[in-house]
């Protein structure tokens, strides 16, 4: 507790110094992850700041180093669960390393460089973005300031920032290939009318894959919105047209849970018996009893590591080449396929 004697307004680091008896770097030292200092003193001092209800400022301590602990996030879709589950696994690995994360949500199919502004007047010692690709003029600026970027599943630019990828080519052939191979020949894609670069890479080796090993093309579908709603308005979308379809490959797993309740409020297409699905992605939802849904995973805790240690290498060596590492994926079967 404090005493009457204390003076008024916030305890500084001078404050806790003077209570352990100890020099001001030695409370400074205490509180840098990593420094080294004496246990004894280390104990005296935390004594004293719990005493005196004394927290680090790190805003302040980062116009002292010219960095901060803050890592910015910027992410679009957050009713999307696989980009809650990722940012969340992110966010994690970033604690770990002793950064705070600090989240910046931005609108879908919008360009994020305002947001990224945003976090560069904070000092921000990196940036991790999941939304849109950002322009190369915010990237190269980013750069220029030694703040390093990490873009999450984007398409390559050309500037000094580093890509971690999931296989989303592999995705979409593996998708065609599992629905040959159950014996669908009629086969349909289940997209959004804007998709991202991700997407876009699934669909397209999906469509090619099938090109290459059926007699039939796989006919396209597509929804508003890369969500739930956009993947029933797709299944409407291709009720409605009459055309023959025995295997559907949604784009994502938070699409593929739309198309499924669509499927089975209309009644015709009973899935598997009729209608096989496969989702990607791999969200927590589509492991439920009601869903059972068939689907390529993401490894998001896999996903995470690849991003912080880019960050950290790009840290340690800053003028190095950009890097791109693609992570693998894998097929996580259920009850939608048969």
């Amino acid at each position: 507790m404090k005493n009457d004697d204390d003076k008024a307004g916030p305890v500084t680091s001078l404050d806790v110094a003077k209570r352990a008896g100890v020099s001001r770097s030695a409370v400074s030292r205490t509180f840098t992850p990593g420094a080294s200092v004496a246990p004894e003193t280390r104990k005296k001092v935390l004594e004293a700041a719990k005493d005196l209800g004394y927290r680090v400022n790190q805003l302040a301590r980062s116009l002292t180093n010219k960095r901060s602990a803050l890592v910015g996030i910027v992410a679009a879709n957050l009713d999307n669960p696989f980009r809650v589950e990722q940012i969340e696994q992110i966010s994690r690995r970033l604690i770990e390393q002793n950064f705070r994360p600090i989240l910046m949500p931005a609108e879908a199919s919008e360009d994020p460089s305002h947001v990224i502004g945003l976090l560069l007047e904070y000092s921000v010692s990196g940036v991790i973005v999941t939304s849109d690709t950002p322009p190369q003029a915010i990237c190269q600026e980013c750069v220029s300031l030694g703040v390093p970027v990490v873009l999450v599943n984007k398409r390559d630019i050309d500037a000094p920032v580093d890509r971690v990828l999931m296989d989303n080519e592999n995705c979409g052939r593996i998708a065609a290939e599992t629905l040959l191979r159950q014996g669908c020949r009629q086969l349909a894609l289940i997209t959004s009318q804007s998709p991202s670069f991700s997407l876009e890479v699934r669909q397209t080796a999906f469509l090619q894959t099938v090109a290459d090993q059926c007699e039939r093309p796989a006919r396209v579908f597509t929804g508003r919105f890369q969500n739930y709603e956009g993947g029933a308005e797709a299944v409407h979308h291709l009720l409605q047209s009459d055309q023959v379809c025995d295997g559907i490959f949604c784009v994502t797993d938070y699409m593929a849970l739309g198309a499924l309740d669509a499927l089975r409020m209309d009644g015709r297409k009973p899935v598997p018996k009729l209608m096989q699905i496969i989702g990607c992605d791999d969200i927590r939802q589509a492991a439920w009893q009601g869903y059972g849904l068939t689907t390529i995973r993401q490894d998001t805790q896999k996903l995470a590591d690849a991003v912080v240690a880019a960050l950290l290498t790009r840290f340690a060596n800053p003028d190095a080449p950009a890097t791109t590492r693609i992570l693998p994926v894998s097929l996580i079967e259920r009850s939608t396929t048969l």
